[in-house]
């Protein structure tokens, strides 16, 4: 009778483990890993750009303007990471990250008024986003504002 008492929580430990340290990466899904010098280096050059004027459209390799898609396709495009034009195309690019396992330089989408996936930022760590905005150009903004908690759809790791 004992043993069987034991047995129960032995394997209910087992199957955690097994979900913890394997269940993420058995469902295609990338666990945390921490920020790369290439990450860092990435979000730092987009940094440098906080303030350029959004422009719906803009051309690729435009500085003096960006859009969402052409602002995150410059800056990886900067360090050796070729993107499609378009949020949506981007998104079918690398490999999924779960929210909470979210790493500087994740490629993070978001649906708009119009699109599925309308919106994509880069990920620059505790929550926060760098990404070219309507309103306010290129800048970062909390992932857990009202306006951007709502609309986050998936995210991607891409480096």
């Amino acid at each position: 009778m004992k043993l069987r008492n034991l047995v129960k929580p032995t394997v209910a430990a087992v199957i955690a483990a097994s979900l913890y340290f394997g269940g993420a990466s058995a469902l295609g899904i990338s666990q945390a890993s921490a920020a790369t010098p290439e990450s860092l280096q990435l979000v730092s050059l987009g940094k440098e750009f906080i303030g350029t004027p959004y422009k719906f459209g803009a051309a690729s390799g435009l500085t003096s303007a960006f859009d969402c898609s052409s602002f995150v396709q410059y800056i990886f495009g900067k360090g050796g990471t070729a993107l499609p034009r378009t949020a949506a195309a981007m998104a079918s690019k690398g490999t999924k990250v779960a929210k909470s396992s979210l790493s500087v330089g994740d490629l993070v989408f978001f649906s708009s008024s119009s699109n599925f996936i309308g919106h994509v930022a880069i990920y620059a760590g505790s929550g926060n986003i760098l990404h070219a905005s309507t309103s306010k150009g290129v800048t970062v903004s909390s992932m857990n504002s009202s306006y951007w908690k709502t609309r986050y759809v998936t995210a991607k790791r891409v480096l």
